[in-house]
């Protein structure tokens, strides 16, 4: 009995994981996907350009 529980459960995360990976591949997420992999390069820079634009004391 314990091994039938298995491997429902088994099916299910597998078709689980699956869909996901369906939905987050389909062809509707294209733009919100584009969107997501430019975030990073829209935030700004943390750290300075120039050493010395904070005031460094070397």
């Amino acid at each position: 009995m314990v091994g039938v529980l298995n491997g429902i459960m088994t099916a299910l995360g597998m078709l689980t994981f699956f869909g996901i990976v369906w939905w987050a591949f389909s062809a509707g997420r294209v733009k919100a996907n584009e969107e997501a992999a430019m975030l990073p390069f829209s935030l700004p820079d943390d750290c300075p350009k120039d050493k010395n634009e904070e005031g460094s004391h070397e």
